[in-house]
């Protein structure tokens, strides 16, 4: 059965890049595979991917090369992400490439492809995420949801559940208020201050006593996951564990 089913997934693949031949959004040439999106296989090859065995800060994730911990027992720091309220976050990659191109299409196109599935997966099955009991999706505000059509986070969160056994809860964290699109530039201080009291819980049953995994598609400052983790830790979750597609190199 493997084998026919991958067989029948060749042709298919074939049949579509000569009838829709589709153009990667990186490199412009074709994507050969449905099952790789936007982007063709040799984009994702080159998508500077975050490694496990990368010196981390372990709290947001940030890559710290040419830091090591001074005993195997102590854990790196940034110190950037000290007053953040999540447990940890961590992303797949960084904000470039193939990954910046399935974060830009999933803002268009609630698809998620199933290459980026599986790096999400791969993360999800790591520490510091491994714990997680239950997900989460970034709110968006229902008039922005309602512009969009959908809520790209939501859209990550219930393609990743088809592949995890963690169940998906949309309705226990809300977006109270709308806020503006953060613009490129604005430092972590703007960020912080236009999510301030924007999310509540609506119900804290749901979450208490839960590892959260709380699923967005950037993790840029941080300022908004924190203000979800926030409220979050307050109404009785035991943790606030982010995974999101890609975060900037910093």
């Amino acid at each position: 059965m493997f084998s026919l089913t991958s067989t029948a997934d060749l042709f298919c693949d074939a049949g579509l890049a000569i009838f829709y031949p589709q153009p990667c959004s990186v490199c412009g040439l074709s994507v050969e595979s449905r099952f790789d999106g936007v982007a063709c296989s040799d984009c994702w090859q080159r998508a500077r991917l975050i490694s496990p065995a990368e010196s981390l800060c372990y709290k947001c994730g940030a890559p710290m090369p040419g830091t090591q911990p001074a005993h195997a027992t102590d854990l790196l720091s940034c110190h950037r992400c000290d007053d953040a309220s999540y447990t940890a976050s961590r992303a797949c990659g960084l904000y470039e490439g193939a990954l910046r191109a399935s974060v830009l299409a999933l803002k268009r196109e609630p698809h998620v492809a199933r290459t980026l599935l599986l790096l999400m997966r791969e993360v999800c099955r790591r520490e510091p995420l491994a714990p997680a009991t239950v997900m989460l999706p970034v709110p968006l505000h229902p008039q922005r949801e309602q512009q969009r059509g959908f809520n790209q986070a939501a859209v990550l969160a219930h393609a990743l559940a088809r592949l995890i056994a963690l169940p998906v809860i949309d309705s226990a964290l809300l977006r109270t208020r709308p806020t503006g699109r953060h613009r490129a530039g604005m430092d972590a201080l703007a960020r912080r201050e236009s999510v301030e009291r924007v999310f509540t819980v609506a119900q804290p049953k749901l979450i208490a006593g839960e590892r959260v995994l709380l699923v967005d598609d950037v993790f840029t400052t941080g300022a908004t996951a924190s203000a979800c983790a926030s409220v979050l830790l307050a109404a009785g979750a035991a943790a606030v564990l982010v995974l999101t597609i890609a975060r900037p190199a910093r």
